[in-house]
């Protein structure tokens, strides 16, 4: 089956399975059944097993998952197998926060670098990912064949900045820039706008 004909919310939720599996592993248990799985990922039991049907028969009825069997499989399925490198484009605030985050490379990614327009910023100095000039971004992406990019520059430059990403051979984009992306076909683009975020939810908050 090629990727294209599995739907993106269904490999969202592979990685939220991947989560709890990991966390079950971690704690030392061998197998899961789908209802204790699917409930931990906040989903149905029926969901969870259609969206594992989409690469292989999962599972033994009575027993449930191998937890270290089936977080492997999930793992290279999602190109996880070996450290994913990923440039972050934009280090403001934002940017930095992340650069300081150290979870990444627990889920199987690599921050390799950073580009900015204004190396010479003063930030805090336990970063420890290089901070390049935005001017050596695409050459860079051409020799580290990096195909993932952390999108966090200002709403005004986001989509010149996206071509270059993508001139470069960047196939997908975290975009946290607040503006829509406009990108050819077979490039992904995952938006986050923080403020549209916290709007739905004030809707809820009473």
């Amino acid at each position: 089956m090629h990727k294209s004909d599995i739907p993106r919310k269904t490999i969202y939720r592979l990685s939220l399975y991947n989560r709890v599996l990991q966390r079950l592993r971690d704690s030392g248990q061998g197998t899961v059944s789908s209802q204790a799985l699917a409930t931990a990922a906040g989903v149905k039991p029926t969901q969870l097993r259609k969206d594992l049907t989409y690469f292989g028969q999962w599972g033994t009825r009575g027993l449930g998952y191998n937890v270290d069997g089936l977080s492997k499989a999930i793992t290279g399925v999602l190109g996880m197998a070996k450290l994913q490198p990923v440039i972050l484009v934009g280090a403001g605030q934002l940017g930095t926060a992340l650069l300081r985050y150290g979870g990444f490379a627990k889920e199987g990614f690599e921050v390799v670098a950073a580009f900015d327009a204004d190396v010479d910023r003063k930030r805090p100095r336990d970063i420890k990912v290089p901070i390049l000039p935005d001017t050596q971004m695409t050459a860079f992406i051409r020799e580290r064949s990096v195909k993932l990019a952390i999108l966090t520059v200002p709403g005004n430059v986001a989509q010149q900045v996206a071509n270059e990403l993508i001139a470069g051979g960047v196939q997908a984009i975290l975009n946290f820039a607040p503006a829509v992306l406009h990108v050819p076909e077979g490039i992904v683009v995952n938006s986050v706008d923080l403020a549209i975020e916290l709007e739905n939810l004030s809707y809820f908050v009473k």
